[in-house]
């Protein structure tokens, strides 16, 4: 084969829709010494619209667990989620989901 052909072959694989398809993102909650578990429950209910219910399940496994994933989607919407998170004194992060 030529040298021509093995790039060919290469630039068709990187365009393969496969090489494109980007793993989602998810957005994580810390736990920190700082804010009430009182006031995590509210900043979920009011950044993501959880229930009362989802919001203490989320706040619970933060407390017990030192983390919780409190959303996933696409870099930029996951980027705004920490964003949204940090304007209300929580630590939060991100990274792409291994799962």
């Amino acid at each position: 084969m030529s040298i021509q052909g093995d790039t060919k072959e290469k630039i068709d694989d990187l365009s393969s829709p496969l090489f494109f398809v980007d793993r989602p993102w998810i957005t994580i909650v810390w736990d920190d010494p700082v804010n009430l578990m009182s006031y995590v429950t509210y900043v979920f209910m009011s950044v993501f619209e959880y229930t009362k219910e989802r919001a203490e399940e989320l706040m619970l496994k933060v407390h017990n667990e030192g983390k919780a994933v409190v959303s996933s989607g696409r870099r930029e919407e996951m980027e705004r989620d920490v964003q949204r998170l940090h304007e209300f004194g929580l630590w939060a992060t991100l990274q792409r989901d291994d799962q």
